[in-house]
Formats: C-alpha cells, sequence, structure tokens
C-alpha cells in the first residue's frame, strides 16, 4: 500500500507500516528486484527530502522487529528504510535554505532604454512610408483603390505597417546583442522588411486581393531607407556615448590567466562594440596579484556567478580553458537563472567572420563548423566583375581630379607626374604599382640615409614613414593627406593586378621579412584600400596591420567590400593616419 504522512499530506510511494514510536515509518520497496538508490520522503519549503535506501533495516529504539510484521510484509523486513519524517522536517526548517535564484531586477540595463529609442524611431519611419503611399497615388490600377481615403486602403496600410512593427520586433532587429556593432542589425532590419513584403505580395497574389503596387514600389524602399538611415544615426550617437565610457556592457571575465588575458586584449582593440571587462575571475585569483591587466581580480571560478550577481554584471564572458570544463559551464547557466546577467562563451576561434561559422547541435553539444577560406572559384570572378566596373566607373568619376592633379604637379615640381614602383602581388608576383608623384626626384635615394639617421616617427618595424618626411613636395603633401596620390591605381586594377580592396601592396624588401601570418596576404590580390587604411593606417602597429589584412584574406565578401570603400571615404575625408 501507498503511505501518507499525515503532517505533510504527502504520498510516500512504498509498501510500508507505521511504527509504535511518533513519527516513525518504515519503507519497504514494496517487492523490487532491486533496492532502490534513494527513497523520496516529503517536500518541505519547497525542497525534496530524500535519503539513500539501505539493504538492511535501520536500528530504531522502539520499533517493531521484522518478526513482528504482519503476514506478507515478513519477506520484505530485511530491506526497509526506517525513518523519522518530524525530524527532517524541524531538520530542514533549521538549517540554512538553499541559494533561491534571485529574481530578475527591475533595473533598466542601457540596451532596454536603447531599444526603446530604436522603437520610437522605427515607428516614426513606419508611419512615414505608410503615409507616403497615400500622398502619392500610383499610375498603376488595382483592384483596392489607391484613393488616399478609401476604407480598404487604409486599413491594408494600417495592417502592413503593425505587422513590419511587429516583424521589426521578431527578427531581434533592436537586441543588446546586435545593436550598435557589426552588420547584424542592418541585416535583421533588411531581411524582417523584405519578409513583411513578401508575404503580403503572396497573399495578394493566392487570394486574389490585388493591393496597390505602391506597397512595394514606394513604401518599402522608403521605409527600409529611413530605418537604416536612423539605425546609422543612432549608431554613431551609441559611439560617442562609448567613447567616453557610456552604454556599456559590464562583464565578469572567468577561465586562466593566459585565455583571460587574451579575451582582455581582444575585447580592448574594439571598445566600440560595448563591453568593459569590470572583474576576472581566474584559476589562481587567491594566490596571484589583485589585478590582470589593469582589471581586479575578483575570485576563483567556482565564485563567478555569485561575484557577477554582486556586482551587477550585465554578461559573464567564459573563455576557452580547462580550468572550466562543461559541467562547470553547464552549472553556472543554471546559476544564472533568472537574473539579468547573460552567459557569453568566447572559443578559441579569433579573426573568423560570422558567416564562416555554423553552429550544430548534436547530442546537446553546440558543434561549431567554420568553413575554408575562399581563395578560388567563383567567388574570385565575382570579385573581378566587381573591381572591373568598380574601377571604370571610378575613373570615370574622378578624372576631373586625375587631371587637375598631374597639371599641378607637373607645374610645381620638376619630374615625371607618375610614380612607378615594383610591388608583390598575388602568389607573390611582381607588378608596377602606378601612383602620383608626391616627393622629390630622388626620394629613393635619400631613403637610406633616413633610415641610418632614425628619423621615422611614424609606421613601424617594417614599414618607415615620417609625419614630416622632407622629401615630400607641397602639392604632395595635399594630396597625400586625402590620399589623391593612390587614385592612379584604379587603373593597375582595371588591368587585374590590383584589386578595389585588399592587403596593402607590400615592397620585395617587406616580403623578405615576413613571417608565416603575413605570408597569407599574399593569397589574394592587393588592394587600394583594406581594412589597415579603415582602421589606422600609419598608426597601426605592424602586428596590428598583419592581423588585420590576415583577417581580411580569410573572411572577405562582396557585403564587406562595399562597407570597407565606404569607411575609407571617411577615413580619407578625416586624413588621420595619412603621412
Amino acid at each position: 500500500m501507498a503511505l501518507t504522512d499525515p503532517t505533510v499530506g504527502r504520498k510516500v510511494g512504498r509498501r510500508g507500516r507505521r511504527h509504535g514510536a511518533p513519527g516513525l515509518l518504515t519503507v519497504v520497496p514494496g517487492g523490487a528486484a532491486t533496492t532502490p538508490a534513494s527513497v523520496e520522503l516529503a517536500q518541505v519549503n519547497g525542497t525534496v527530502i530524500s535519503v539513500p535506501a539501505l539493504d538492511r533495516p535501520r536500528s530504531v529504539p522502539g520499533a517493531t522487529t521484522a518478526a513482528d510484521a504482519p503476514a506478507g510484509l515478513a519477506d520484505d523486513v530485511e530491506s526497509t528504510l526506517e525513518f523519522n519524517v518530524r525530524e527532517f522536517r524541524e531538520a530542514a526548517t533549521r538549517s540554512p535554505r538553499p541559494a533561491v535564484q534571485p529574481g530578475r531586477s527591475a533595473r533598466r540595463t542601457w540596451s532596454d532604454r536603447y531599444a526603446r529609442r530604436l522603437f520610437v524611431t522605427d515607428l516614426v519611419c513606419v508611419l512615414w512610408a505608410g503615409l507616403g503611399v497615400h500622398l502619392f497615388e500610383p499610375p498603376i490600377p488595382t483592384r483596392v483603390s489607391s484613393a488616399p481615403g478609401d476604407v480598404w486602403f487604409v486599413v491594408a496600410t494600417a495592417f502592413l505597417v503593425v505587422v513590419w512593427l511587429l516583424a521589426l520586433a521578431w527578427s531581434g532587429s533592436r537586441d543588446g546583442t546586435v545593436t550598435g556593432h557589426g552588420p547584424s542589425e542592418y541585416k535583421r532590419v533588411i531581411q524582417a522588411s523584405v519578409s513583411v513584403f513578401g508575404l503580403a505580395a503572396i497573399g495578394s497574389f493566392l487570394f486574389d486581393l490585388d493591393l496597390p503596387r505602391s506597397y512595394v514600389i514606394l513604401m518599402l524602399p522608403a521605409g527600409l531607407v529611413a530605418l537604416l538611415a536612423t539605425r546609422y544615426l543612432w549608431r554613431r550617437w551609441l559611439f560617442r556615448r562609448r567613447d567616453v565610457g557610456d552604454m556599456m556592457s559590464k562583464v565578469v571575465a572567468v577561465g586562466d590567466r593566459h585565455a583571460v588575458g587574451e579575451l582582455l586584449a581582444d575585447l580592448a582593440r574594439a571598445p566600440r562594440a560595448g563591453y568593459r571587462v569590470v572583474g576576472v575571475c581566474v584559476t589562481d585569483g587567491r594566490a596571484a596579484r589583485d589585478d590582470l591587466d589593469g582589471v581586479p581580480v575578483l575570485g576563483v571560478p567556482s565564485e563567478v556567478a555569485a561575484v557577477a550577481t554582486s556586482i551587477g554584471a550585465d554578461a559573464v564572458a567564459v573563455t576557452s580553458s580547462a580550468a572550466f570544463g562543461p559541467s562547470a559551464v553547464r552549472r553556472l547557466s543554471w546559476d544564472l537563472e533568472g537574473t539579468d546577467t547573460e552567459l557569453i562563451l568566447a572559443p578559441a576561434l579569433t579573426n573568423i567572420a560570422g558567416p564562416r561559422v555554423h553552429t550544430q547541435p548534436v547530442a546537446g553539444l553546440p558543434l561549431i563548423h567554420v568553413d575554408h577560406p575562399t581563395y578560388r572559384g567563383a567567388n574570385r570572378i565575382v570579385k573581378r566583375l566587381f573591381d572591373l566596373f568598380g574601377s571604370l566607373s571610378l575613373v570615370a568619376l574622378f578624372s576631373p581630379v586625375l587631371l587637375a592633379v598631374a597639371v599641378a604637379i607637373k607645374v610645381t615640381s620638376k619630374g615625371p607626374v607618375f610614380f612607378r614602383q615594383d610591388r608583390v602581388g598575388i602568389n607573390g608576383e611582381t607588378f608596377r604599382m602606378i601612383k602620383f608623384r608626391s616627393m622629390v626626384v630622388d626620394a629613393e635615394k635619400r631613403l637610406d640615409a633616413l633610415k641610418q639617421e632614425k628619423t621615422a616617427d611614424a609606421g613601424n618595424q617594417v614599414l618607415f614613414k615620417m609625419k614630416n618626411d622632407p622629401r615630400i613636395t607641397t602639392v604632395g603633401r595635399f594630396i597625400r593627406r586625402f590620399s589623391i596620390d593612390e587614385l592612379p591605381q584604379l587603373f593597375n586594377v582595371v588591368v587585374g593586378d590590383m584589386s578595389l580592396v585588399g592587403p596593402r601592396p607590400p615592397l620585395r624588401a617587406e616580403v623578405d621579412l615576413y613571417g608565416d601570418d603575413a605570408l597569407r596576404r599574399l593569397l589574394v590580390k592587393p588592394g587600394m584600400t583594406g581594412l589597415w587604411q579603415v582602421s589606422g593606417r600609419s598608426d597601426l602597429t605592424w602586428d596590428d596591420s598583419v592581423r588585420l589584412d590576415v583577417y581580411y584574406v580569410e573572411n572577405w565578401s562582396i557585403t564587406g567590400d562595399l562597407a570597407i570603400l565606404w569607411r575609407t571615404a571617411r577615413a580619407v575625408l578625416g586624413s588621420s593616419g595619412a603621412y
């Protein structure tokens, strides 16, 4: 039979009998072939009390012996378990309760405030786009009237506006993990917008609604441009706030010292990503000094959940190290449930772009697949077509500037208009790169003397740069400031020696100093611009230049090239790092 303790009201799912002593109960695994591992007794204050089963009954004063058992229970007495429910209840009341996960706090994080601002501007953009289709009557007749005051037309527009806003929310375009850094925010806005109007077009066809074409011709492009423009402006505002330390996510890093140190260095290179490490928990946290690269050591990995909760951290970043294994990560995720603290895993994958990384869960294990870099095949053909049409268009656009600079150089200094130099291209092949001459004619001869004087005050250990190079002419100083001297390289792109975007074209002497990592820059064509140009140019160290170029080589895409070209225009106008 199943017994119920009258003071608890909880049924005990084992055969048993109550002894003469108050609260003393004997539970018998009724006829089971094997003894159970444990027996659940009761639930007190949300805590389930269970004890391991015994092969022999415990000796309790006043307990009934096996010989006194009723018929049918004598064979089971040898594997009984006796316990006192009242004593367990009193012990559970006296002992400290297990740690209860703190509820989600009422504090508003920066991402919540920022998402509300984005929602307001998204609403304005979508309403503005919806109003436009009622102000401009389309020339194409439709079954649903396109008259501005038609009831069904207004209803259809209002429905699209609501669905559009819902799609922007469901797509996660305002999530703190994507806003403010990277292209994911823009991609989600585009995908949500196109999906809404794509479904509207399909529904119009399936149900023969014949909706106004102005939805696709006018409302979608106008609203999408407005959404992307406002997101860009908000991002610029966010960058300015982050430059002064605001709107940052407080992060606690955990792992061994080496892995945590690398994570700190990587996050320090991208401060506008919005992550500020406020503390670390490392394996030798108690024995080592009180900080790691200027960040305080707050404990050891086993204490990270309590540390993050106590300081109000927004996220816990777990590095790839043996000090914090899979079971520890799983327990940490349980400890952070119900809090505002997110869990971030930082795997040992660096300089790999998101499109190359795919996650596939297998047997509860998230396997990360990394695609191979694309150097050949159809991708190279696409890039060549992009370079050809882009360079020809830019030559036509800048032809007046090319002509004016050529005349200025010829009039103000002796020597040729163009400067030609051997550079190393794809697969180590040499080509002649062309630029506007910005230095005196004997600049190459005077280079060795400047190197011996060690007067370089820019560049790095491989690239010789001077902020006030005496070899630069008056016109050369102006055209170098705004990178106009590099415009003739468009002709190198047309003939196929260079690309619009790629690594910097090196000299043969520089290539001779390359290590294994730097040699990967030669797997693609050199470019007129690249990541190193838009990330600091001559202000970068050699290691940073190599890291950026190798990252581009292994992760390039047409979308990425367009983004770099856009950033190049801004970098040129700012003229930072140009000597």
